[in-house]
């Protein structure tokens, strides 16, 4: 069988710097924002070029969390793309604000560039596009539509899959999640950086914007008794901290494995039941997706030779049974195609040429 992602196998090669970190960490008992979490923070900012970093929890609180610390009005308006992982829009709806579906574009996994203007009110308060499958939005375009508007309207990024991807868009191709208000990265084990269990990690530029964020994830404090906001208790814990930034070490060269398996599939796959998707230039494929026409048959061709694949998703946003009825479905016609005929290949940094070349070799003969 060949895994879709062999998480074991790829961090095989930490295992002993881990051990030995953890021992340091258990002797001193600091669990909880030690040392190794500000490090991991310094060095995280310092590799996407943004000036500050702040651990937390998990992905979906890195969402939740910036969005809080804009201080909107109640129902205020958020433009998400209508596909992406459901956390995108839990964390609108947990601040009480609204989000705003908006199309990805045809054959491609991002947000919909031309169609954000007509969603835009006198409430829209945030545009928050996700760098799906590690392919970065057209920022720099988001960042005229909001320019244009001549009113204040932030930019907060969803990163949660594109730790270490160029910003395309941009004219100094600076990394994704340093030139937003706000960039909010998932940590979760299967991520291109993960953890040991769940974590996140927020960036800005704004020292303001961070020293916000910095309290409301532990408690709205930074002083012990002293809570100077309602906030979460969402902070990095430091033995994930210290693991992350030993992996962090690695994170280019294992991103460049992926371009190199992308690339290979991208010219090697040659059949005319697949549509292969449209992806940015740097991207670091955290998901690489193909669009089949008949899914359910090829899901039963890849169990039968033994090749895993995954969906993400198989529900866009407006699909989702708790959503049912509140959006207009054939609005966005490309992710729910996306939702319905994508599948996603392995990508493994790890795979064999061997590997590889089976995988190909079976997905031309369907």
């Amino acid at each position: 069988m060949i895994k879709f992602f062999d998480l074991y196998k790829q961090d095989k090669k930490y295992h002993r710097k881990i051990i030995s970190k953890l021992k340091k960490i258990i002797t001193r008992t600091n669990y909880i924002l030690g040392k190794e979490v500000q490090d991991f923070e310094n060095n995280f900012s310092n590799y996407v070029g943004a000036k500050y970093a702040i651990g937390c929890a998990n992905g979906t609180d890195a969402l939740t969390i910036a969005l809080k610390s804009l201080n909107l009005p109640k129902n205020s308006e958020v433009i998400i793309p209508a596909m992406t992982y459901c956390s995108t829009a839990f964390s609108v709806i947990n601040c009480g604000l609204r989000p705003v579906l908006v199309d990805i574009g045809f054959n491609t996994s991002s947000i919909d560039i031309n169609k954000i203007q007509s969603k835009i009110t006198s409430k829209t308060k945030v545009i928050m596009p996700v760098h799906l499958y590690g392919s970065s939005a057209d920022l720099n375009s988001i960042k005229k539509i909001i320019k244009n508007n001549k009113k204040k309207i932030y930019l907060v990024d969803d990163c949660s899959q594109a730790h270490g991807a160029i910003d395309d868009s941009d004219s100094l191709k600076r990394k994704i999640g340093s030139t937003s208000d706000i960039s909010c990265f998932s940590l979760y084990p299967g991520k291109n950086l993960g953890a040991y269990g769940d974590a996140g990690i927020i960036t800005t530029n704004n020292k303001k914007i961070y020293q916000i964020i910095r309290k409301l994830r532990n408690l709205g404090s930074e002083k012990k008794f002293i809570h100077e906001y309602v906030g979460f208790n969402s902070r990095l814990d430091t033995i994930q901290a210290a693991i992350l930034d030993i992996k962090l070490k690695d994170l280019t060269k294992s991103n460049n494995k992926r371009r190199i398996i992308a690339k290979k599939y991208d010219k090697e796959i040659n059949n005319k039941n697949f549509t292969k998707l449209t992806y940015a230039k740097n991207s670091v494929y955290h998901q690489y997706v193909l669009l089949v026409k008949n899914r359910d048959k090829f899901v039963k061709f890849l169990n039968k030779h033994k090749i895993e694949y995954g969906f993400h998703y198989p529900f866009s946003i407006n699909q989702l049974n708790v959503f049912k009825n509140k959006f207009k479905n054939n609005e966005f016609r490309n992710s729910n195609k996306l939702a319905k005929n994508g599948i996603s290949l392995p990508i493994d940094p790890n795979l064999s040429n061997k590997q590889l070349n089976y995988i190909v070799n079976k997905i031309n003969s369907f």
